[in-house]
């Protein structure tokens, strides 16, 4: 999977992106959500985001790539230290797909997105 990993902490983008793409993955990073749009297109299969980043935070990002007219229904993980629940509600109101709440552990993240980008085949 080709995955857009949107967080504007240096370390974080690299902590996912060395778990990410040893788990067989490409990564796309951004430091912001505005980057982010930008290097969003047709071949990202997923998008990790966080809450709180300057420019361009992850509900505006979210709400921009679900209101666009490319790749719209593309899982999205909203990765975060926010934990308040009207927070997560307006999370899932934007178009988030999953939420997980930082600090995080490997597993969890790639059961995660397992679960999230799941096709089923008839």
């Amino acid at each position: 999977m080709k995955i857009l990993v949107v967080d504007d902490s240096v370390s974080m983008r690299q902590m996912l992106s060395i778990i990410l793409k040893g788990a067989g993955h490409t990564v796309v990073e951004a430091p912001d959500g505005a980057v982010g749009l930008a290097q969003f297109d047709e071949s990202i299969d997923v998008m990790v985001t966080d809450y709180n980043m300057p420019n361009m935070g992850g509900i505006e990002l979210i709400k921009a790539v679900r209101a666009g007219t490319v790749n719209r229904q593309v899982p999205i993980l909203m990765l975060t230290t926010e934990s308040d629940a009207s927070k997560k509600t307006e999370g899932r109101d934007a178009g988030a797909t999953a939420w997980i709440t930082k600090p995080f552990n490997r597993d969890s993240l790639l059961a995660t997105l397992d679960k999230i980008t799941r096709t089923v085949d008839f």
